[in-house]
């Protein structure tokens, strides 16, 4: 057998992104039985740690790519080993050799150009609010309502952007937006590696916030709420972020948040893995669904933090994945088997990952996917 030289310079570059959370792992096993691609195909995030441990070449292949940072190897690990961290470092030096998949090209461009993934000009990221008569954002105001770029710049979840905006004004939220000015939260861009890209947006959205006066953030996008409370944190940054299911449960405990119209649905709902697993937000969402009148909320096999990725975290959304190993698709047969005619996301990436595996699946007869906002408009429009 080939002896195989380590390369201390490469474990000391991944350490000096990841941390001592290296030097813990060890390779028991335990994540690559959980991570949800071995559902589908043989992936051993094990494998990858052990290459970094050693500085050993060879995590340039296309299954460093693979991890959707959906946590549950992180909530699992008996040593705490912060695997997202690891893996992130390993991007990270493959970002700086350029070498990264093609797909990822165009979103980690935009973002260097445009300030989102999606290609979109910034003077038309509030253009989905047309006719909503959004106040612009002035200091004094409870909240700065932050756009998640899938929101501002995607047919389909523009509609959901809309629906919780009408929601908010119904319930006398008092809050503003910015628009243009703003920069993706670049939550995806750190996830893929690019850490300087990261900072420089991120720090360009807190000399924002600071010129303009922020104090609370108000967001869609559990990825944008998890980047402003953690990762924006790493970078000196102290932001309260809110995720509107949050809010809008505290509104319904408080009445004023009454959904009125009786919707007769059988609906399931999905855990989004940033706001669930990784920031621990179970309830809020469930709560809202079942003040609506007519709603029969059931659950899905695996739920809370039991709950199958869709898998749009860590750039998978712009993945090339072919059908038969998407996790979305797993997870609309997981709630079919529910009997819900409605599947409820609380995310844009689920959202348009789950629309695509019900057509992907031949399922668009019998299920819809609604954003959670759009199920209580429904609720509260005559």
């Amino acid at each position: 057998m080939q002896p195989v030289a380590p390369f201390p310079e490469v474990t000391e570059a991944i350490m000096a992104v990841a941390g001592q959370t290296l030097k813990i792992c060890i390779q028991c096993g335990t994540c690559t039985g959980l991570c949800p691609w071995n559902l589908v195909k043989e992936f051993s995030p094990r494998g990858m740690i052990r290459l970094a441990q050693f500085g050993l070449e060879g995590f340039e292949s296309e299954a460093l790519w693979n991890c959707v940072t959906c946590n549950t190897c992180v909530q699992k690990c008996p040593r705490g080993v912060e695997i997202i961290d690891v893996v992130r470092s390993m991007r990270a030096l493959m970002n700086e050799t350029g070498t990264i998949p093609a797909s990822l090209k165009g979103p980690m461009g935009s973002l260097a150009s445009r300030g989102n993934p999606w290609g979109g000009e910034r003077s038309d990221r509030l253009r989905w609010a047309e006719g909503l008569e959004l106040r612009p954002y002035s200091e004094g105001t409870e909240y700065l309502f932050f756009i998640c770029c899938t929101q501002a710049y995607d047919p389909r979840n523009q509609k959901a952007a809309r629906a919780l905006v009408k929601v908010l004004q119904a319930c006398g939220v008092d809050f503003g937006v910015i628009g243009e000015k703003e920069s993706c939260c670049a939550d995806a861009c750190r996830k893929l590696g690019g850490e300087e890209l990261f900072a420089r947006l991120a720090q360009a959205n807190l000399a924002l916030f600071e010129e303009k006066g922020v104090g609370k953030l108000l967001v869609a996008s559990p990825h944008c709420m998890n980047a402003f409370r953690k990762d924006y944190r790493q970078i000196g940054g102290n932001l309260d972020a809110v995720h509107y299911s949050v809010l809008l449960a505290n509104l319904l405990q408080q009445g004023k948040l009454q959904p009125k119209k009786d919707l007769h649905l059988k609906v399931t709902y999905h855990d989004p893995c940033y706001l669930g697993r990784h920031n621990g937000i179970y309830e809020p969402p469930r709560e809202l669904i079942r003040a609506v009148p007519g709603v029969d909320l059931v659950e899905m096999r695996r739920n809370r933090d039991e709950s199958l990725c869709c898998g749009g975290g860590g750039g998978g959304i712009w993945m090339e994945v072919p059908s038969g190993e998407r996790f979305s698709e797993l997870r609309v047969a997981e709630a079919e088997e529910t009997g819900a005619e409605v599947m409820v996301a609380a995310c844009p990436y689920c959202v348009s990952m789950f629309e695509d595996a019900i057509k992907t699946t031949g399922r668009s007869e019998t299920m819809r996917v609604m954003e959670l906002s759009e199920l209580l408009l429904e609720s509260l429009e005559d």
